[in-house]
């Protein structure tokens, strides 16, 4: 009886030609395909096409809501971005995926759990250390890093004719190979042309979620966000699940060319890679909720979350979610993000945000205490022997080691 192996399949280049490849070497095959909300894709093509190439079964596990209620939205608590800028939409993914294929593992009696990322890449590790958190005894297989299938498919121009003579449908070309990573929170695209850091992005990629600011509609879009205990609950007024609320800022966004970036980052295994991202949807949220934290969380607290945000940001890029590291700072964080509750309005137009206004019931902003006309409750004068305090040691220093 052959050995059976669970494959997270995505139905690209990759994961079609490892449904044959891992036949070829006698395992019994289960693809999944985990519903993070790709779009631009037919999921029943997809899951056909996986029983065509002889996969043993094809199944379809929907997370979207998982993954932007319990992975996607706490990360955006923390307003962590990695590198101060990427949004971490494939990172976040990644050990929901681990998750779903060890739950499908356990169903159908595998005894390995197959990823596609290959031996230079960050998937890689979020794979693995996310699976083994979870099952400390799971077998893990990587194609990419044994011997055997890399002299066989060195490179993506083998795999493109490894599927031309088995007669399997991909997107990618040999005339245009660069890799994309779709789900609702962003696509990323990286590879072929893009290696080339000469080469503009926005020439290349067939961009999915966004138009191009350039060809956005030139009149100013006004949207409202609702949120609760720093959680985004609404749009323009109306409740909406998790994945409804994030696929209803990626059209908004989408259609006012918000979200792209193209950046060069810095892999967990060390070498530097340039990736074009979109996420419309996610830039939008990411503003709102700074902007509603601006008004209901105070000075020091603020401080502190954002010194641990690129912590954050880092342990989930590498892979690191499920650890005793994450769950404390996840509980941090939820704590933190309660007086998090209002609404906030952005006015986007071509590519570009400003918040337009802020409100909370439970607002720190006190229009009294804040106006250069007026008083309130604070006095001036205490502000005489507050600096006399706060330059004590200044003074110290300035008379035992002057300055010239």
């Amino acid at each position: 009886m052959a050995e059976s192996v669970v494959l997270a399949y995505s139905g690209g280049l990759d994961t079609s030609v490892l449904v044959g490849w891992l036949q070829e070497q006698g395992y019994d095959v289960h693809c999944l395909y985990v519903d993070l909300g790709q779009p631009c894709e037919d999921r029943q093509a997809i899951m056909q096409k996986a029983l065509d190439i002889g996969a043993c079964s094809s199944e379809i596990t929907d997370v979207r809501e998982e993954l932007c209620r319990d992975f996607a939205f706490p990360v955006l608590q923390w307003q962590a971005k990695y590198e101060n800028i990427y949004l971490l939409g494939t990172s976040i993914a990644r050990p929901l995926i681990s998750k779903a294929c060890l739950q499908r593992a356990r169903e159908v009696g595998a005894t390995a759990f197959v990823h596609g990322a290959t031996g230079k890449g960050n998937d890689q590790c979020r794979f693995q250390l996310a699976a083994e958190a979870l099952d400390p005894t799971v077998r893990v297989i990587a194609p990419w890093r044994m011997e055997s299938f890399r002299s066989r498919f060195p490179g993506r121009a083998e795999m493109l004719a490894y599927c031309e003579q088995k007669q399997i449908p991909v997107k990618a070309t040999v005339e245009k190979p660069y890799s994309s990573d779709e789900n609702c929170l962003h696509i990323s695209y990286e590879a072929g042309a893009l290696e080339d850091l000469t080469v503009d992005g926005e020439t290349v990629v067939d961009f999915g979620m966004t138009v191009s600011p350039a060809e956005a509609p030139d009149r100013e879009e006004i949207v409202t966000i609702g949120f609760e205990a720093g959680v985004p609950v609404s749009v323009n007024g109306t409740k909406l699940s998790p994945a409804a609320l994030v696929a209803e800022l990626n059209t908004i966004g989408g259609r006012n060319g918000i979200g792209r970036i193209d950046i060069v980052e810095n892999r967990f295994v060390g070498m530097k890679s340039r990736g074009v991202y979109e996420a419309p949807g996610m830039t939008v949220l990411y503003a709102a909720h700074q902007a509603m934290e601006q008004i209901t969380l105070d000075r020091d607290l603020v401080h502190l979350r954002d010194q641990l945000s690129p912590v954050v940001a880092e342990m989930v890029y590498y892979g690191f979610w499920y650890c005793a590291k994450m769950d404390a700072l996840m509980a941090f964080i939820q704590n933190a993000q309660t007086p998090v509750t209002g609404e906030v309005t952005l006015t986007l137009y071509r590519g570009n945000m400003r918040v337009s206004s802020r409100t909370s019931p439970g607002s720190l902003y006190d229009a009294e205490i804040a106006s250069m006309e007026k008083g309130g409750d604070y006095d001036q004068t205490d502000a005489e022997g507050f600096l006399r305090i706060m330059g004590l040691p200044l003074r110290v220093q300035g008379t035992v080691r002057p300055r010239s």
